[in-house]
């Protein structure tokens, strides 16, 4: 079974109300609806793109070590994965799929890592969470996801209904501002340049890792 696949039984499930969970349905249409304003506001349009040059960053890792674009592009391509934190089961599921797939991407001589607008500590218990041998940096007030044009505030309806789920992003994040990135995936080659972008303004969407190899085969093809 394929990461979508195993993304749409979870919402079949979720939505569904089935053990363990019971969520309103007035919860369910709130989320759509946000959902859906994001994909018409066109945000997911303007995000960077297949042939743009990547925004470099140093941001830390759990251990506070800091870890600078630059340096894993020395090194070899880079997959990056952005996403929304624990406290989101579709981005734990994506982060589960790419460990699984971890040793194909690593063959490539690719290297992964994770980014997150979550404080230190809850990017830990990601890595313990979901048994991750990548890194998962912190992108505080989601400054990086911005530069690549993820980042979106929240609409106040769907703050109060985060706020009512005791869904506490200040508390994850260490910052009041409410924003998020639009979950996203990217290979870039150690020129700086994207050669694949996926970005998905519906949260329950996202490609399977495999979906990656061709390109970076292709860019391993091309080493002398």
């Amino acid at each position: 079974m394929n990461l979508q696949d195993k993304l749409d039984a979870f919402k079949a499930d979720f939505e569904a109300g089935k053990p363990p969970y019971s969520v309103p349905r007035s919860v369910i249409d709130t989320m759509h609806k946000a959902t859906a304003e994001l994909i018409a506001s066109g945000a997911a349009q303007r995000a960077r793109k297949a042939g743009d040059r990547v925004p470099d960053f140093i941001l830390n890792d759990p251990d506070g070590k800091l870890v600078s674009s630059k340096d894993l592009l020395q090194r070899g391509p880079l997959v990056i994965s952005f996403y929304r934190g624990v406290w989101c089961p579709y981005c734990n599921m994506e982060l589960q799929a790419l460990q699984a797939a971890l040793p194909e991407l690593t063959a490539t001589g690719a290297n992964v890592v994770a980014i997150s607008p979550q404080v230190a500590a809850n990017s830990r218990k990601s890595v313990r969470q979901n048994n991750l041998a990548f890194p998962i940096l912190s992108d505080p007030g989601n400054d990086v996801a911005a530069a690549f044009g993820l980042r979106f505030a929240l609409p106040d309806y769907l703050v109060e209904l985060y706020a009512s789920l005791r869904n506490d992003l200040p508390a994850f994040n260490g910052d009041d501002s409410w924003t998020l990135p639009m979950p996203a995936r990217y290979v870039i080659g150690q020129d700086g340049v994207i050669l694949y972008a996926e970005v998905n303004p519906d949260y329950t969407l996202r490609p399977d890792p495999s979906e990656l190899l061709p390109t970076l085969r292709q860019l391993a093809s091309r080493e002398p």
